[in-house]
């Protein structure tokens, strides 16, 4: 039996690797942190349960996302929300944020917590993280179901098994969380091209997105752009590392 992959096939699954590569080192962070305060010997359990936790909100998430997916509206909206994940990630790239989920929770002086106070911020870090997660691989591979099972599974793979190493070539490969980030871009800015009609027929404007996304593409750009140059004229004025 002959596999044959077409060219929309082979995009989809590299774009979901690259996602999932990108958030993987994010999501170990999160539960890294939440599991800061516990004694060392819970600590490992914590992260152990917040991972299982995280792969059935994934296939809890996947189920819905391929709903909301089939809706205009929802799908703009949740356009919108991968912005926001962009902004965040674009943010912590910006700062040079690093830290792995078990080194995480020891470097980070928290104060002490009990068992179930970890769980709870675990499993609230774990519903945002999960549904970002959910969100951009499904928008990326909406139409090749078997490669969205391939991309929520690589995800918990990697947060549970690999994360920490992921996290560390992520630090020092800077690039693959770039152009992981630019892949997220590009999927919350197809999803807002694609929602557009649905939204636009409420407020009586015109259904062709290309005026109203290509404005908010251009104001991402220019964000980008000015952030960098903003950078770069405070860099001499900073404190040297």
């Amino acid at each position: 039996m002959e596999l044959a992959f077409s060219t929309s096939q082979l995009w989809a699954l590299a774009q979901v690797i690259l996602i999932d590569v990108a958030l993987a080192g994010d999501n170990a962070v999160v539960v890294g942190m939440a599991a800061a305060g516990l004694p060392p010997e819970q600590r490992r359990r914590a992260i152990i349960l917040g991972i299982a936790a995280a792969a059935i909100l994934r296939i809890f998430f996947a189920l819905i996302t391929v709903l909301i997916l089939d809706i205009a509206e929802l799908v703009f909206a949740g356009g919108l929300l991968l912005v926001w994940v962009c902004y965040k990630m674009f943010g912590e790239l910006r700062g040079a944020h690093v830290a792995t989920s078990e080194h995480a929770a020891e470097g980070f002086e928290a104060k002490p917590k009990t068992f179930a106070q970890a769980m709870w911020q675990i499993t609230i870090a774990d519903v945002s993280m999960s549904l970002d997660n959910v969100l951009a691989v499904a928008a990326a591979s909406r139409d090749h179901p078997y490669i969205m099972a391939f991309g929520l599974a690589l995800s918990v793979i990697l947060m549970g098994v690999a994360a920490s190493w992921i996290a560390k070539v992520l630090d020092r490969y800077r690039w693959i969380g770039w152009i992981g980030l630019a892949l997220i871009v590009y999927v919350s800015l197809k999803m807002l091209w694609e929602g557009w009609p649905g939204v636009a027929r409420h407020i009586a404007l015109s259904p062709d997105p290309t005026i109203p996304i290509g404005i908010f593409a251009a104001v991402i750009a220019i964000y980008v752009v000015y952030d960098f140059a903003l950078k770069r004229r405070t860099i001499p004025q900073g404190s040297a590392e």
